[in-house]
């Protein structure tokens, strides 16, 4: 199953660009992080990727969030494993396609989409050098059962210090968990509730620049 997507285009033309992915949070589409993509750096070939479960009114879920009475708000774990491979081989396609720069693949995800770019980076090791999770977690139930000691990728995790979506105290676990395997990471938090501040924004753009 391939994934709906958009494209922008390196600015810079080189045979081999570094390749970034976008991944929306729930209930959005391609369109939405996409709005970023003139404002990152040249060199870079830019590819939003569309989660596959639509939710009608132009929305679409990478898995879906379940309430009931009993376990109150629940993850689709399942369909949330199934999405991780979806995104690999799309990686890879997109990677083929563009004859992108194998060592310079970047993805970053927003809220669910941040939850599952982690979640890929263990279960498809090195397959990203790069992550950028913007108010997401590490879920601990979407973990290899063996985490590989190759890994070689690095982190920016950023969320906001009153985000109502998903709590700060959440997000605060992922750097010690990612230090505790000997990952690099940078963890920043803002005073913003379930987004991207400004200050966020020109911070991780800055990340990604002193990685290309």
């Amino acid at each position: 199953m391939s994934l709906q997507y958009l494209v922008r285009a390196a600015k810079k033309a080189t045979e081999n660009p570094p390749l970034l992915i976008l991944l929306h949070g729930y209930g959005s589409n391609k369109e939405d992080l996409f709005s970023f993509a003139d404002e990152l750096q040249d060199e870079l070939l830019i590819v939003s990727a569309e989660a596959p479960h639509e939710m009608g009114f132009g929305g679409f879920a990478w898995y879906a969030i379940n309430f009931d009475a009993i376990n109150g708000k629940f993850s689709d774990l399942d369909q949330a494993k199934k999405s991780i491979d979806i995104i690999a081989n799309f990686i890879d396609e997109i990677k083929e396609k563009y004859k992108t720069n194998p060592d310079k693949t970047f993805i970053l995800g927003f809220s669910q989409g941040a939850i599952l770019s982690y979640s890929l980076s263990f279960f498809y090791p090195n397959k990203v050098q790069h992550v950028v999770a913007l108010s997401g977690y590490i879920n601990q139930e979407l973990l290899p059962k063996e985490i590989s000691k190759e890994i070689k990728t690095d982190y920016y995790c950023s969320h906001g210090t009153v985000d109502q979506v998903l709590p700060i105290e959440w997000a605060r676990k992922s750097s010690p968990f990612l230090k505790s395997l000997g990952l690099e990471n940078s963890y920043f938090e803002y005073p913003v509730g379930h987004g991207v501040a400004p200050q966020n924004f020109y911070s991780f753009k800055s990340w990604i620049e002193e990685r290309l």
